[in-house]
């Protein structure tokens, strides 16, 4: 096999691995959240948007703060995607990436090509302007949040309609996120195919530890542990 064939094998690999792991964790999201940290995390945010609008008046500096901190922390996320967007912007414009550097270096295999690196360049570009926008719909959905919460006394407004708010918010964040961990396997596809898939099995493999509740997952066998020793 060519080196340059190399990009044709690995890299739809490696994405079909990302896409596939994000397919399947969607599908536990909805079928068994208590096992999920996002599962988890949309239902305690539910719990605790009941419980900042029980009381607004005690509550409802608190609940602003904290929604104030989500957006700080979106809108830090939006302004570095849409600074390396137009970074990479820039070097495309130039053209001067594919003359040097990576593609004159000794040990990149795969496609070095100008054509090649103009859709390396391209897919990051993409990832960070996708990232950019997710980011933007969580500061709408938690900047609308922070006004409803403290909403009293409302026929049309309920704590179920701002709960699905806050958790559409942290969504959307965390799919900003996911758009930025799907930028480091493209930024190594600049190094060859092989450092690219690497990264995709490495990162699937951390993405799991990080999405999986363990915990959750032991206390249920110790509850019907306790249930069968009764």
């Amino acid at each position: 096999m060519k080196k340059e064939d190399l990009d044709l094998v690995l890299i739809p690999l490696g994405l079909s691995l990302m896409v596939a792991y994000h397919v399947w964790l969607f599908h536990r999201v909805l079928t068994r959240p208590t096992e999920t940290v996002m599962g988890l995390n949309a239902i305690n945010r539910r719990i605790w948007v009941q419980t900042m609008m029980e009381d607004t008046a005690k509550n409802g500096v608190l609940a602003v703060q904290t929604l104030r901190n989500n957006i700080m922390a979106s809108t830090l996320l939006a302004s570095t995607a849409i600074m390396l967007s137009s970074l990479i912007a820039v070097l495309m414009t130039n053209g001067n990436g594919a003359k040097g550097g990576v593609r004159g270096y000794p040990l990149v295999y795969g496609d070095t090509s100008e054509l090649g690196f103009s859709i390396k360049s391209f897919s990051i570009l993409v990832c960070f302007f996708v990232a950019f926008l997710l980011n933007v719909q969580s500061i709408r959905y938690y900047s609308h949040a922070s006004i409803l919460i403290n909403v009293r006394r409302s026929p049309h407004l309920s704590a179920e309609y701002v709960g699905r708010a806050v958790n559409r918010g942290s969504y959307f964040w965390s799919l900003g996120l996911r758009a930025f961990y799907f930028s480091f396997p493209l930024f190594l596809w600049m190094f060859g195919p092989i450092p690219m898939f690497s990264c995709c099995v490495v990162l699937v493999l951390l993405l799991y530890f990080l999405d999986i509740s363990l915990e959750q997952g032991m206390d249920d066998r110790d509850d019907k542990d306790e249930e069968e020793g009764c």
